[in-house]
């Protein structure tokens, strides 16, 4: 296992859609260990592949509810069903140090393969159902700012520009 270093914000490889993965192989599941120990180091609770310049259909996560580590792979995942609402404070670890309220949905049914190429279906409620959404829409090349309204979506740009300028990013 190793640490990879985290992409930030304004790196290109974060908006692009990450093409499928094709096959499960040492360097995949080498890839799957390091995105957990990079997330449990950050710390956080979801991990998309590119947020680490890997341009791959592959997200972890883990709520590690209780303090008890319960890791999910979700390689190629879809979101099948969403309902209900949200709207909560949300960060990301590409974005380190910003938070803001962010509209979602309550539940979320998820199809993807898991880290044995296993086609598995997986129900969420509420941060499980957010982290669902988050991290899927990592692969698809979208950033939770990019749910804001557009004035909060401007003064966080802004905030993020400001903060570049004088701190290590």
């Amino acid at each position: 296992m190793a640490l990879r270093k985290i992409v930030k914000h304004g790196n290109p490889v974060l908006r692009r859609k990450c093409p499928p993965g094709k096959r499960i192989d040492k360097g995949i599941l080498q890839l799957i260990d390091d995105m957990f120990e990079t997330m449990y180091d950050a710390p956080g609770i979801g991990l998309a592949a590119n947020q680490i310049g890997v341009p791959l259909n592959l997200t972890v996560i883990d709520l590690q509810a209780d303090g008890k580590k319960n890791p999910i792979v979700l390689i190629n995942p879809k979101i099948v069903e969403l309902k209900g609402r949200l709207f909560e404070e949300e960060g990301c670890l590409s974005i380190p140090g910003f938070l803001a309220k962010t509209r979602r949905y309550a539940q979320a049914k998820v199809e993807a393969l898991n880290e044995k190429g296993f086609p598995i279906t997986l129900k969420g409620e509420g941060l499980l159902a957010r982290a669902f959404q988050h991290e899927t829409d990592h692969l698809n090349g979208k950033l939770y700012v990019d749910r804001l309204s557009l004035l909060t979506r401007l003064k966080m740009h802004a905030a993020i520009r400001k903060y570049k300028k004088t701190h290590p990013w």
